[in-house]
């Protein structure tokens, strides 16, 4: 087969990240599904060691540090995200770089059959099984895995890892989660597997409770990041930030660079830090230098991406009240401008009503916009709320569009930042690219998702 077949036969299964998601507790999410489709694949999560990662905000950026360690420390890696940006092949690494056309029609031929006979099984379920397929046939020596909505009924919750990670949970998806961070706590600390550590970043008490509770349930060792870690930040610059690392038992700091903005970035790091010294009791070969190579080579697109200067264009995925309010702070402390031009668009499945309030305190201009995907929240709606609500703002039916309008506005000295959701990102760094007349990003077949 060819790519566009093998992306035809995944993506035209029930597709969740395109259509409404049911609750989280309804029986389409079955965990035996994917344990079967795995069996039937000879149980290929099974031949190689993994790290989980769950949570509301920061899974990603927490994946791709502790990814990038690994194989600083001269490890064989895989990496499962999801999305991804420009092509599918971002969602499934190998050594930091995306899987090739032909390797996901290797493997996909392989994958097909098996797929042929299950008629139930979902997309992000047959993509988490060619994603621990490819591994195990690349083959990997360790494999880095971030959930993809909640975590005790995500396809990736079959592995048995030697670290469980989550990071900051807020209220995000509440239609299939929950609708209270209690709620959607004990979905992300479902990826708590018996006496398997457990590693946190920073949580609101109401989150940390559950999270101590269900790994005091199962015997899982919890290092709470907070409790074991401290850090500073010391410098930035559009590049990136320094900042220093200190383990609480000992008086002594490491100092460390990431090319990624934002305190946010620096508590992701923070608990890299902690999952690495966890992954360091089963005997993996860490060494320091590995986590300060690790930590400088980090690349992660479209979180805090600074595109240009002068005026600074940035664009950054937050898609929640949470990360929104994170991403409107770090803006204020890491970058100087004088007036803020927003392009926001943001998807439906999220609460555009909430984040609109939001980016309206912050903006000078704000323009409104959507992806050209079909869970956009409709521009039209968005800007009949912004009319009723008394916000003044343009209205652009295309992202591209929308940066023409902000670039023919802006002066030297103003900032232009995209966001809403990572579909509004991925076209708006592609309408840069082509803007700048730089090459443009990769991409795949129109018309196969």
């Amino acid at each position: 087969m060819d790519y566009r077949q093998a992306l035809e036969i995944i993506f035209q299964r029930m597709n969740f990240e395109r259509l409404p998601q049911p609750p989280y507790a309804e029986r389409v999410y079955r965990l035996e599904r994917m344990r079967e489709l795995l069996q039937a694949l000879g149980n290929p999560q099974q031949r190689y060691p993994a790290v989980h990662i769950a949570g509301t905000k920061g899974k990603g950026s927490v994946t791709a540090f502790v990814e990038s360690v690994l194989r600083a420390a001269g490890y064989r890696t895989g990496m499962y995200t999801s999305p991804h940006l420009h092509t599918f092949r971002e969602r499934i690494r190998i050594m930091g770089e995306p899987a090739s056309e032909e390797q996901i029609c290797r493997w996909m031929d392989t994958l097909q059959p098996i797929l042929a006979t299950r008629p139930e099984v979902t997309v992000f379920e047959a993509i988490t099984a060619l994603a621990m397929f490819g591994f195990a046939e690349s083959p990997i020596e360790i494999g880095v895995f971030e959930v993809g909505i909640g975590g005790r009924l995500d396809a990736t919750n079959v592995l048995a890892p030697l670290v469980s990670i989550i990071t900051p949970i807020s209220l995000d998806h509440i239609g299939v989660l929950g609708n209270t961070i209690a709620a959607i706590a004990h979905e992300k600390a479902g990826i708590i597997k018996p006496g398997v550590p457990v590693v946190s970043s920073p949580q609101t008490a109401e989150a940390l409770e559950v999270i101590r509770q269900v790994s005091a349930q199962r015997s899982s060792r919890l290092d709470y990041v907070p409790d074991k870690i401290s850090w500073q930040m010391t410098s930035a610059n559009l590049q990136g930030q320094w900042f220093t690392l200190q383990r609480c038992e000992t008086p002594s700091q490491s100092r460390f660079f990431i090319p990624l903005l934002g305190e946010h970035q620096l508590e992701n790091a923070a608990t890299a830090f902690a999952a690495v010294d966890a992954l360091r009791h089963f005997g993996i070969n860490i060494p320091d230098e590995a986590i300060e190579r690790g930590f400088r080579d980090v690349q992660w697109p479209g979180r805090m991406e600074v595109l240009s200067e002068g005026p600074l264009v940035v664009v950054d995925g937050a898609h929640n009240e949470h990360s929104l309010t994170r991403l409107l702070t770090a803006l204020r402390s890491y970058l100087t401008y004088k007036k803020m031009i927003l392009i926001f668009g943001v998807s439906s499945t999220h609460t555009p009503l909430d984040l609109l309030q939001i980016v309206v305190t912050a903006a000078d201009t704000l323009i409104l916009t959507q992806a050209a995907h079909n869970k956009a929240y409709p521009v039209a709606e968005l800007a009949a709320h912004a009319a009723s609500l008394g916000i003044l703002a343009h209205a652009s039916t295309s992202v591209a569009q929308a940066l023409q309008l902000a670039l023919a506005q802006a002066e030297p000295d103003d900032l232009i930042i995209i966001t809403g959701s990572l579909f509004v990102v991925a076209e708006a760094r592609t309408a840069w690219f082509t803007y700048r007349g730089l090459p443009p990003p990769p991409s795949d077949p129109e018309g196969v998702y």
